[in-house]
């Protein structure tokens, strides 16, 4: 698909390909996309709010994300020159806000994406303060009609509505500054249980090659913190999937330590080459 350039989004972000962004197709993964929405997040300024933070104005707190959205619309390879990330304010809550972002290649559109923050204290979320909120509105896009990201029902926090598991252990270099895993840490563990599944399926013995079948889209919901060191299960269950030429399957997520749900997530992705059992 291809878009003329949307320049009502208020800040822009020159990007570049980093070795570490490329999937095994060569092109940039989804994971490398979230990477780039994170850089454009962080490099936002809230100037109001800074200073209040600065003259010791507002409470200690933590940035949380509570769910986020990336979509990889169309292959992006080094060699491709020009790409920036736009980005924009979409909602602003008592509590929360939302971010939404569109990646540019030119004027083609190839990914797209949002994330939705909180501010947690010692107590839980905290109020917005009039500064921040300010700050917020001056990114604010135009009203579009759009709904944001819906949340998945309660059936998904059970154990019982997945039908496979896939076993995970946090590392230490998963971990992040508010000492719980990362949230891109989180996104690669959900490729891992993918691809884990789609081996089960094959049937493919050890040595054999392990195809790529990373997901091109996930909306995560993040349920509660991801902790080191710890033992967790990815649970699978797939929704849909097409036999024809569109060749993706859906799938739902969700990662438990023992019972406890900390997080769902819905990907799509490439079938890949399946016997008719498989």
């Amino acid at each position: 698909m291809t878009e003329v350039r949307d320049f009502t989004f208020p800040t822009q972000l020159d990007v570049r390909v980093r070795q570490a962004d490329l999937g095994r197709d060569g092109s940039v993964s989804t994971t490398g996309v979230a990477r780039w929405l994170e850089d454009a997040r962080l490099r936002v300024r809230l100037r109001r709010f800074e200073r209040l933070v600065a003259a010791g104005q507002f409470d200690p707190f933590h940035i949380l994300l509570v769910s986020q959205r990336v979509e990889r619309l169309a292959p992006v390879g080094r060699a491709d020159a020009g790409i920036q990330v736009h980005t924009g304010v979409r909602r602003i809550g008592r509590s929360s806000f939302t971010f939404e972002h569109a990646v540019f290649v030119g004027s083609k559109r190839v990914g797209s994406g949002e994330a939705t923050i909180v501010l947690s204290g010692a107590a839980g979320p905290l109020a917005l303060p009039d500064e921040l909120i300010a700050d917020l509105a001056d990114l604010q896009l135009p009203e579009s009609g759009q709904t944001g990201m819906t949340r998945p029902g309660a059936e998904r926090h059970q154990r019982d509505h997945y039908a496979y598991f896939a076993p995970l252990r946090a590392r230490i270099g998963d971990v992040d500054s508010n000492q719980h895993v990362n949230f891109i840490a989180l996104a690669t563990w959900y490729d891992e249980a993918i691809t884990a599944f789609a081996l089960e399926a094959i049937g493919l013995g050890e040595g054999g090659l392990v195809p790529d079948l990373a997901p091109w889209s996930y909306r995560i919901q993040y349920v509660g913190e991801v902790t080191y060191p710890g033992d967790y299960e990815i649970g699978i269950r797939v929704r849909a999937f097409d036999d024809d030429s569109v060749d993706s399957v859906h799938y739902e997520l969700g990662i438990f330590r023992g019972g406890k749900c900390l997080g769902v997530a819905d990907a799509i992705g490439p079938r890949g080459e399946l016997s008719t059992k498989s």
